[in-house]
């Protein structure tokens, strides 16, 4: 067995996304080879309503699959395939975008005001990008969890593992995502296929996460992002990227430690990315936005589902083409400004 020794260390930074959204991003919209086939991760924990119940109003998404992941209260969702619905804790929505969807995610928090919860992004091959749009839900009571003889829980939302099954199937990236819960004290061997990239989010209690030539500390989340020495107690919010090998091996600290395993099979294919639309080259971008200029966007039985939106949305069929956030999108792409849309 070959351990995986850690590549890097960082921890989320804060992000404004949606409506006004604050959030915590580990990483994606820059140089994201290292994750591929991943593109970005999204941690929307967060316990003041006023810092999220703006949420994610009607935006398109092509090129991609997304995966939001619940721990605490609800999203609700709709797309332009007539889809609706609202999950909750524990639940799993995946999202093939493919050749083209429109769609909003509305968090509502829990009795207690937490909104809990990750979005993770999944490259689509070239061979896909244009594939019909679909949508998985899964309730997590349809969730397998597995425990070991040690108390290491393990909750499967995609992928093989322990020999059991994840519900999510059909996902280009044949990704592994796990959810991991190491008791206090416990140093845990978890085995990663050889051939793929893989990360882990820390997200309660701390540990480290043995190195090649030794443990290497989870850091806290420091006072000041301007801060560059790592404190050496272990905490939540940091991303762990490894390098090669077939293993990660994790010693739990006094609280026990609770993050993501995610792992994915490399493309290795050229990125052209723009907001929330993914492709292989710029004119391909270019294409995805004048068709949401021409209202072409939208193909097959989702062109079909323009008037349902158009209701949805109480206004017009012309209302979908881009406005605001997405017409700036489509102007900064035609003249290469560099804006940074704020769309998911």
């Amino acid at each position: 067995m070959s351990l995986r020794p850690v590549k890097r260390v960082v921890l989320s930074k804060p992000t404004l996304e949606g409506a006004g959204v604050h959030l915590r991003r580990a990483f994606g919209f820059g140089n994201t080879t290292d994750f591929d086939p991943f593109l970005l991760l999204d941690d929307f924990r967060n316990d003041v309503p006023d810092d999220y119940l703006a949420g994610f109003p009607w935006h398109p998404h092509r090129g991609i699959e997304t995966v939001t992941y619940v721990l605490a209260g609800t999203v609700e969702h709709g797309d332009s395939m007539g889809n609706a619905g609202v999950i909750g804790s524990g639940d799993v929505q995946w999202m093939t975008a493919g050749s083209g969807i429109i769609h909003q995610e509305m968090p509502k928090g829990d009795h207690a005001g937490r909104m809990h919860g990750f979005q993770l992004w999944a490259n689509l091959p070239s061979s896909l990008k244009m594939t019909p749009p679909r949508y998985q839900e899964v309730k997590s009571g349809d969730i397998p969890e597995v425990k070991d003889d040690d108390g290491t829980e393990v909750r499967l939302v995609c992928g093989s593992f322990w020999g059991k099954k994840g519900p999510v199937d059909g996902i280009a990236a044949d990704p592994t995502y796990l959810d991991v819960s190491v008791p206090p004290g416990r140093r845990k061997v978890l085995p990663v296929e050889t051939t793929r990239h893989a990360f882990a989010y820390v997200f309660g209690g701390g540990g480290k996460f043995c190195n090649a030539s030794g443990p290497l500390a989870v850091p806290t989340e420091p006072v000041g992002w301007s801060d560059t020495t790592p404190p050496a107690d272990a905490e939540n919010r940091a991303l762990i990227l490894f390098d090669r090998g077939d293993e990660v091996v994790v010693q739990a600290g006094d609280e026990g430690i609770r993050f993501l395993l995610v792992s994915g099979k490399p493309l290795q294919e050229p990125v052209a990315w723009y907001g929330p639309i993914v492709m292989n080259t710029q004119e391909q971008l270019r294409q995805a936005f004048e068709e949401l200029r021409e209202g072409t966007f939208l193909k097959g039985r989702n062109r079909c589902c323009r008037a349902a939106l158009a209701g949805a949305l109480g206004t017009s069929r012309a209302a979908i083409r881009p406005c605001g956030a997405l017409e700036e999108l489509c102007i900064g792409l035609t003249t290469g400004s560099s804006h940074s849309p704020r769309q998911r």
